[in-house]
């Protein structure tokens, strides 16, 4: 048996352990196939040290292809599927990916990607439930070209993120897991997930609502798996299916988005009446701030079960807050974690007194630590000294240890939690030949929190009044996530810059978000 499923698959064989849209995985069936995917990457040449992209919506194969790394020593990608075919080309090079695993869904882009000159390095491309794409070979053969039986010297493998760039492109986020010495066993995930769920208090079964390519909703529901919790999932995000997962299977735990959080609030009086939700414990939230009203309709609905945290990718949890203590510092994102020491810096890097902002570092007493992956200057930035490394953001600490968030030092917008990095954006819209000058910033919106808008000066002699804003978003459709493109296009005619020429973005953004109660 897999190490990291053989006690479940040996206690509750025939209990169901994944529920998707499409099936149910027991831990009995799951085991052996992960089992069978070990020896199949094997046969395929994959093992220790090597890289796989995964372009799949949230679905069982997922899982078994992570649990399967896991064992086999191989980094597994989890890329963003809303990404366009070059966005996922550049990953797959700068990954050193030698397979991409797509499920049915995403096939068309991944080949795209794939054609792209950078995918040269690719040896193998699979296909989950696309039988008869000749593209691909099918996840199913692939699986059973390998033995259900253990495999030997199974060797422990992780994930590696990837996050949007301040400078461009998307960059890898290396944590300690993911660069584990060779000789690390399997067995280390357990101790993890055993942590982080003891820690987060994690009951019975997760429910995924939120894409699998997410590190906070990777956390939340694979290592509760590896800790013997049952999964249950949705590909695509819907209110209402949300309601029913947690019903019919008994759903005790769920991540959530304030987006989400709001989606849920707007349904239908008859149909929210309808939930029960005896069975769910605990309900998390993060990723970006959530409106007051939205939180405070959650708890009046669900009851005090809502735990809002503060972290990152690079940084896990942080800090966290359960509905309570919110309720009486409403705009807290909570204490440190036990594991956890923030250390607010001013300048000139001393520490600040209580009560004054700062910029926030961190530092993990069981030594987690990151790298930009072939990144090594921006892995520096981010660092002050070994272990201690900021996100960025500006805020400070009370007198009874809370921590408030007052601000961003990077360019980052938050846009129904996910993080969208302006450069990128002005990159795209700035090599235009009608543009002579590009500030991309965040927006108020009510569903999303905040939405991309561009501030665009035309070029000499360029008549905003034509179709220039129309040209623009399409070229940032072509070369861009959906979620990256500006929802709307601004002209001016120049932007204020310092001394130095950085666009002094505050004062963009200021008039937009007048009258607003802006966390960060």
């Amino acid at each position: 048996m897999a190490l990291l499923t053989r006690e479940a698959a040996a206690a509750r064989g025939d209990e169901l352990a994944l529920v998707d849209d499409e099936g149910v995985r027991s831990w009995a069936q799951l085991d052996s196939r992960v089992n069978r995917l070990v020896h199949a990457f094997r046969g395929a040449g994959l093992g220790q040290g090597d890289t796989i992209s995964v372009v799949a919506g949230n679905r069982n194969e997922w899982f078994e292809v992570a649990l399967a790394c896991s064992h086999a020593g191989i980094v597994y990608v989890p890329v963003n599927w809303h990404l366009v075919a070059t966005e996922m080309a550049h990953i797959i090079e700068d990954s050193g990916s030698s397979a991409v695993l797509a499920g049915h869904h995403f096939t068309d882009v991944v080949a795209e990607a794939l054609v792209d000159p950078r995918s040269s390095a690719v040896e193998l491309a699979i296909a989950i439930g696309a039988p008869g794409d000749d593209r691909f070979t099918d996840f199913e053969t692939f699986l059973g070209s390998g033995s259900d039986a253990e495999p030997a010297e199974q060797a422990f493998g992780g994930p590696m993120f990837y996050t949007s760039g301040t400078t461009g492109h998307p960059r890898g986020v290396r944590g300690s897991l993911a660069s584990a010495e060779p000789d690390t066993p399997p067995e280390v995930w357990q101790l993890v997930a055993g942590g982080f769920t003891n820690l987060m208090t994690l009951p019975g079964t997760a429910v995924l609502c939120g894409p699998f390519y997410h590190s906070a909703q990777w956390a939340f529901s694979f290592l509760p798996m590896v800790g013997g919790s049952a999964v249950v999932m949705q590909h695509r995000y819907d209110s209402a299916g949300v309601l029913d997962l947690i019903d019919t299977h008994g759903g005790t735990s769920i991540h959530l988005v304030p987006t989400q959080m709001k989606r849920l609030l707007d349904l239908d009086e008859d149909r929210r009446t309808a939930f029960n939700g005896s069975s769910l414990e605990i309900v998390f939230h993060g990723a970006a701030p959530c409106p007051p009203v939205v939180k405070r309709g959650l708890i009046d609905w669900w009851g005090p079960k809502i735990v809002e945290y503060y972290g990152s990718t690079e940084g896990s949890i942080i800090t966290m807050i359960d509905s309570l203590e919110w309720l009486e510092r409403g705009g807290s994102v909570g204490k440190p974690m036990p594991n956890m020491e923030i250390l607010v810096l001013g300048d000139d890097g001393e520490s600040k007194p209580t009560g004054d902002e700062g910029t926030l570092y961190f530092r993990s007493a069981m030594g987690m630590d990151f790298e930009y992956h072939n990144a090594p200057e921006k892995t520096a930035e981010a660092h002050r000294g070994p272990g201690v490394f900021t996100t960025g953001d500006v805020g400070y600490l009370d007198e009874d240890g809370y921590l408030w968030l007052s601000d961003r030092k990077i360019d980052m917008i938050i846009s129904g939690g996910v993080n969208v990095y302006p450069a990128e954006i002005e990159g795209v819209i700035g090599g235009h030949p009608d543009v002579a000058d590009v500030a991309v910033i965040g927006v108020p919106n009510e569903e999303f929190g905040e939405e991309v808008k561009a501030l665009v000066v035309p070029g000499e002699g360029v008549d905003p009044a034509g179709d220039l804003a129309a040209r623009l978003t399409v070229l940032c459709r072509e070369q861009l996530a959906g979620f990256k493109v500006p929802r709307s296009v601004e002209f001016r005619e120049s932007l204020p810059r310092t001394g130095t020429g950085k666009v002094q973005k505050r004062l963009l953004r200021e008039p937009f978000w007048a009258g607003h109660d802006r966390r960060i």
